[in-house]
């Protein structure tokens, strides 16, 4: 009989866990309702972004890539100022922490 490790064992069960949520990930990812309600008013970035993957497929990467981050920055406009400020009160290095701030700015979520 093979004798397995406590380091196999936990590589064994994390690798589980990753599985499982993938395959849940992926499951919930083609949900119709869920995908309905998150990308029902981003459209726009959403199409870019598919479409920047595409055309990097088809072989022009320099236009593919802009488009990309076009419908990435489309996509997360909201999000983008919200990370920057929890990731300038969060570390308390003097350079970015000004630089998280200025790139915070003033726009909300509300």
């Amino acid at each position: 009989m093979i004798s397995i490790t406590e380091w196999q064992k936990i590589g064994v069960g994390t690798t589980g866990f990753g599985i499982f949520f993938i395959l849940f990930g992926i499951l919930l990812y083609f949900d119709s309702v869920l995908l309905a309600f998150g990308n029902k008013h981003k459209l726009k970035g959403t199409s870019f972004f598919l479409g920047g993957v595409v055309i990097v497929l088809l072989r022009w990467p320099l236009l593919g890539m802009c488009l990309e981050t076009y419908g990435f920055l489309s996509l997360f406009r909201g999000f983008l100022p919200v990370a920057f400020g929890f990731l300038g009160t969060a570390f308390n290095i003097p350079f970015l922490n000004a630089l998280f701030q200025r790139l915070q700015g003033t726009s909300s979520m509300v």
